[in-house]
């Protein structure tokens, strides 16, 4: 069923995450070239936009990482790419690349790219990351990919966060498939080794994909892919008034995600990403991604999952949130003590018989009505991460209580 959906003539289940399939997916490819005699080709060119497991991955496999620029519109620059195809062609081993892009948009020239990349005799590594906009609408293996992972644990059902439980099975062309990872309950020999200790890696739950794509069927799965471009373009469309979109494609419309661009209003009134993203905490939402792969904003991948209803309550606190910027903006407030700098509030913070805040108790932990009847309270609030990540501290009690 994953051959069907992706276009590719064999695909491995082992890996048992999206950069285990990456770095699987780079070992066939160095097994292929290996096998040809063009073992000395170790140059992977990979796209500023792409996710960051893919130089990781790369260099995991000791190949040395190309980046090759991308264009205003956020798109893989093609003379870029040529240039740098033609500088390295007689090491060139692979590209890696995202499609659609991490920033959000269809790379409208994906074939051109791949076409270039086979001109060098270099193999093409499409990173199947965002496959929920894809799925019944379009083949990586039939554009050009010569391998790419699948998130299983997010296109297909399958539980995402909280560190697992992740599949990232890998899809091959016909001549990639005799380099598929091997392992030694498999009687049929591999070029290359295992990257899982189980064969087919996390095999007790590969029934949920299983199920999920024989319950939806070609048309449920295709309207899974509809719906989660639909739900990204809302949101575009809906916030673009208040905060800029980064990166659009043909017609104004983007992907399945959209970048908002916080960094006009740091560098106007100083609230940041950071500030929005603890922000929006009050409003019973974990931010989304933040600082990737654009440095201070925010990139909304909705897929298809999620109601309506929800994405309304989230663009209805975007653009409530957007009016405290006002507030910052005019001068109402301080940029150094105002309700954005300040979250998220906890409950202890809030009933406490001192309130010295330029901003109401109600301002702060109910700035929509539909939070009276549904709220999160926050547990803790702001923290300083830089500080954090530098200086860990453990919670655990002490060894001297165990005596």
């Amino acid at each position: 069923m994953l051959c069907e959906i992706t276009g590719y003539d064999a695909m491995s289940l082992q890996p048992n995450a999206g950069s285990q399939g990456e770095y699987a997916g780079l070992l066939a490819i160095e097994a292929y070239h290996e096998s040809r005699g063009e073992g000395h080709r170790n140059i992977c060119l990979i796209p500023s936009s792409a996710h960051g497991t893919n130089p990781a991955s790369a260099q995991l496999c000791n190949m040395r990482v190309v980046v090759v620029k991308c264009d205003s519109e956020g798109n893989v620059d093609i003379d870029d790419l040529r240039a740098k195809a033609d500088e390295c062609s007689e090491n060139l081993a692979a590209l890696m690349v995202t499609y659609p892009s991490t920033h959000g948009v269809f790379e409208e020239a994906i074939q051109e790219i791949c076409d270039v990349i086979h001109g060098h005799g270099g193999q093409v590594y499409i990173d199947g990351a965002n496959l929920n906009a894809m799925v019944g609408v379009c083949q990586p293996g039939k554009f050009g990919g010569d391998v790419s992972h699948l998130n299983l644990h997010k296109t297909f059902c399958i539980p995402h966060g909280g560190g697992g439980p992740g599949v990232g099975p890998i899809g091959v062309g016909k001549h990639l498939e005799p380099f598929l990872p091997g392992h030694y309950t498999n009687k049929e020999s591999s070029a290359v080794g295992a990257v899982a200790s189980a064969a087919w890696g996390s095999a007790s739950i590969l029934p949920i994909t299983w199920m999920y794509i024989k319950m939806m069927g070609a048309e449920g799965l295709k309207d899974a892919t509809e719906v989660a471009i639909l739900n990204g373009n809302y949101i575009a469309k809906q916030l673009s008034d208040a905060y800029p979109v980064l990166y659009t494609g043909r017609n104004d419309l983007v992907a399945h995600e959209c970048i908002i661009d916080l960094r006009p209003i740091k560098d106007g009134c100083g609230v940041s990403v950071d500030d929005v993203a603890k922000r929006l905490i009050d409003y019973g939402f974990h931010a989304p991604t933040m600082s990737f792969p654009v440095s201070g904003t925010l990139m909304i991948e909705p897929t298809e999952s999620e109601s309506k209803a929800e994405i309304d309550r989230f663009i209805n606190a975007m653009l409530m949130i957007r009016k405290e910027i006002a507030e910052v903006e005019s001068g109402t407030v301080s940029v150094e003590d105002n309700v954005l700098s300040n979250a998220p509030h906890t409950a202890e913070v809030l009933t406490a018989d001192e309130w010295e805040k330029p901003y109401s108790r109600t301002q702060a932990a109910y700035p929509l009505p539909a939070l009276k009847t549904s709220k999160y309270w926050a547990p803790v609030g702001r923290v300083d991460n830089a500080y954090g990540d530098k200086n860990l501290q453990c919670s655990c009690l002490p060894i001297s209580s165990y005596e």
